[in-house]
């Protein structure tokens, strides 16, 4: 191999590298910026946090979906005001830190499903967007429960949300089918 090669190699993973780096913390800085799109109605405020991290897994891939939300949850963490009620490390104390928990899995298990296959149709996409809400309220409602007891956790922290959650993985799915691969500028796969 010759050492032009060589070069072309090393730039092209460069370059892949660096794509990835700006996706995954594009992704985290949407994140944080959707949790200003809030309403407050209780212990738990309806966000366009949900939306961001279903399609960050659909869009990136399990790996880096569930990478930029990780890099969303440590930045929070480090002091960065952009969680739905702040930041800081004190926000492991949060009735809310649940859900950013489940926001990680989420995006892990919705870009491990389009990576499976269930993207390529309208009725799988938004399959896949709703399994990932499930798997968000896992660790959200075990959370919450810790601050409100059982009884109540699912009247404070699930039913509010189920209406809202239904309607942002349905337009989730139908934004990913409008901007497909096939029809994107970008030609090869998001993950």
């Amino acid at each position: 191999m010759t050492s032009l090669a060589k070069d072309e190699i090393i730039g092209d993973r460069t370059s892949s590298l660096m794509k990835d780096v700006v996706l995954v913390l594009s992704f985290a800085f949407l994140t944080g910026i959707s949790a200003v799109m809030k309403v407050e109605i209780g212990a738990v405020p309806i966000t366009m946090q949900t939306f961001v991290v279903l399609l960050s897994g659909a869009l990136l891939g399990s790996k880096k979906g569930a990478l930029s939300q990780l890099t969303y949850l440590l930045m929070g963490l480090s002091g960065i005001f952009w969680f739905a009620r702040g930041g800081g490390i004190a926000y492991l104390l949060s009735p809310t830190f649940g859900y950013i928990i489940g926001f990680v899995l989420a995006s892990f298990v919705v870009g491990w499903l389009y990576e499976k296959g269930m993207g390529k149709r309208i009725e799988t996409a938004v399959m896949a967007m709703l399994i990932g809400n499930i798997v968000l309220y896992i660790p959200g409602l075990l959370w919450l429960s810790r601050f409100i007891g059982f009884g109540k956790v699912l009247l404070i922290g699930f039913y509010p949300f189920v209406l809202g959650d239904l309607l942002k993985s349905t337009l989730a799915g139908l934004l990913l089918m409008s901007i497909r691969k096939d029809r994107f500028i970008i030609k090869q796969p998001f993950f």
